[in-house]
């Protein structure tokens, strides 16, 4: 667990754990259930192979997503919400509401 101390205020201490280019658009993605590695790709193509695999990295170390790698050829790797991740979700709903009332208006 992230110790609170170690930042100035809660947002300071969320944002430290969602903050990422692509963060915040994984969790997202993963609330509408498993996803496999590819499957991100497509749904955020400008993220890098690396970049993606660097995000997933950081979400599951802070117990935000997990990951279930199957001893297949090819390799066949899933990603999830953990409880944890789920917490997240009417953030990510606000935030989804938010872009689209006020960045996505005029595209309608």
């Amino acid at each position: 667990m992230i110790k609170s101390e170690t930042y100035s205020c809660p947002v300071d201490a969320a944002i430290s754990i969602i903050g990422g280019k692509y963060k915040v658009v994984i969790l997202y993605h993963l609330a509408d259930g498993t996803l496999r590695f590819n499957e991100l790709q497509k749904l955020i193509p400008n993220a890098t192979s690396k970049m993606l695999t660097q995000q997933l990295r950081e979400l599951e170390r802070s117990g935000l997503i997990s990951r279930t790698v199957y001893p297949v050829v090819p390799p066949k790797t899933e990603y999830n919400l953990t409880d944890f991740g789920k917490t997240l979700m009417p953030v990510l709903e606000e935030l989804c509401k938010w872009g689209k009332t006020y960045i996505f208006e005029d595209k309608e």
